[in-house]
């Protein structure tokens, strides 16, 4: 304990870590925060349509995108990690090598999504067992946010490697500029041009391409534009793919579990009534304003941990650690007041749809714990993604979810409030098995760091 005090202390009085965190977390905390507000607009302009349906496909139809996009998102992971590594060694073939290797992966993940989303589609609807309007809707949704998604991947690509090589301002802007275009064009194609659920889609789509190319040409300023011809010879070596795959791979089995789990919040919900699914995706809205802007800091912690590897810096690495442990632990307690003083004022700005309203305030308690519980996943998420320990992050997510899964279906008799229950357990559980994997975090030093992969 008092050794533990101590690296608190150091961590809290050292002012060059401080100000390197303060610079990256800012950029990273302002432009999380704006992807959540994107939601809460789609909400808030598509819940003023006189249907609960209508929210409700925007919800499924969302959700059912976002699985594929945030399934995707070692992209963004993986790129961090080993960006932050490289700057480190101050390695500039390998920040470009980085950078190519994971944009032709964005290529074939793209190809890949698109061949196995669309056959499925109708099924997926048809199970969740909702009204033929709201699946209608959904579909319609869903097929035109596709549209997108090969920008959407660009996207992770682009931020993970910005922020791996400590420019966070860079990635700010190309979030920036992708949020706001789609809030501005939300309100005119749903109202002003009255395209309704089809107009927050279109939305997304242009904002997503235009985030996209304003990334692409940021990185054009910092990458390396020595010769290709090395590059080309060593994308051609097995060898040269198998540290980013490997690490890719392990994080993907990691997301789909995560991103499995938020489907079936979605979908149990789903089956409980229009009202319910919509409740909870308003819910769920305030955990995505929370999560963003405390990926703010965990994404700080990325870029420092893999920094500090790089330069085989182990006080750096505690400091950093400590530092933003208590940042998050600040800041989830402000958001856990928030949401319990003020929850009700949260869900009637997202819609004016009386039962909706009824029924998510049902729920608000969770949303209070909520911040509380996930805090430490997050942290614990920057400091694995940094240090690019992809197997330790999949085992942890894959023991939480079997841990869970026979609670969860024992929970299901309680309704809705089951599904919460069940949704904080995994929730804790997933916080609580990367904390016992971090206890090996000394042996990260002097050693190959691919060994944990």
């Amino acid at each position: 304990m008092q050794r533990l005090y101590g690296i608190l202390l150091d961590a809290w009085q050292h002012a060059g870590t401080r100000q390197r965190l303060f610079a990256l977390a800012i950029p990273m905390i302002l432009s999380n925060l704006s992807v959540p507000l994107v939601a809460l607009v789609d909400s808030a302009v598509v819940g003023r349509l006189p249907h609960a349906y209508q929210l409700g496909a925007v919800a499924v139809g969302a959700s059912l995108y976002t699985v594929m996009v945030w399934t995707c998102g070692f992209l963004r992971m993986g790129s961090t990690g080993f960006a932050a590594q490289a700057a480190g060694r101050n390695d500039q073939q390998a920040l470009r090598s980085l950078l190519l290797q994971s944009l032709l992966l964005v290529v074939l993940l793209t190809a890949l999504c698109v061949a196995i989303a669309l056959p499925l589609l109708p099924q997926i609807l048809q199970w969740m067992e909702t009204s033929a309007e709201l699946q209608g809707l959904a579909q319609e949704y869903f097929l035109i946010r596709m549209f997108g998604l090969p920008a959407a991947l660009m996207m992770h690509v682009l931020v993970g490697w910005l922020l791996g090589i400590q420019n966070a301002r860079a990635a700010l802007w190309m979030l920036l500029l992708c949020n706001t275009v789609n809030i501005i064009l939300d309100v005119y194609f749903v109202f002003g041009l009255d395209w309704e659920v089809a107009g927050a889609a279109r939305a997304s789509v242009i904002a997503e391409w235009s985030g996209a190319l304003l990334g692409l040409y940021l990185a054009w300023r910092y990458v390396d534009k020595g010769p290709l011809l090395d590059f080309w010879q060593k994308l051609l070596r097995w060898q040269s793919w198998r540290p980013l795959l490997a690490v890719n791979r392990d994080i993907l089995i990691r997301s789909l579990a995560l991103q499995g789990v938020f489907f079936v919040v979605t979908f149990q919900g789903a089956r409980l009534g229009d009202s319910t699914v919509a409740a909870n995706a308003l819910l769920l809205n305030g955990l995505l304003l929370c999560a963003y802007a405390l990926d703010g800091l965990a994404h700080a912690l990325e870029a420092l941990t893999g920094h500090a590897l790089g330069m085989q810096d182990k006080p750096a690495l505690q400091r950093a650690l400590a530092l933003v442990s208590i940042y998050s632990l600040l800041a989830s307690s402000v958001f856990a007041v928030l949401f319990w003083l003020f929850g009700d004022w949260f869900i009637a700005l997202q819609t004016t749809i009386a039962s909706v309203q009824a029924t998510a305030a049902d729920y608000l308690p969770y949303l209070a714990l909520l911040p509380l519980i996930t805090v430490w996943s997050y942290v614990l998420d920057g400091l694995f993604i940094g240090a690019t320990r992809a197997r330790e992050m999949r085992n942890a997510m894959l023991l939480a979810v079997l841990v869970c899964a026979p609670i969860a279906w024992w929970l299901q008799s309680f309704g809705n409030h089951g599904l919460w229950i069940a949704f904080l357990l995994f929730m804790a559980l997933r916080a609580g098995f990367l904390g016992f994997s971090a206890r090996h975090l000394s042996s990260w030093f002097g050693t190959d760091q691919n060994a944990g992969r």
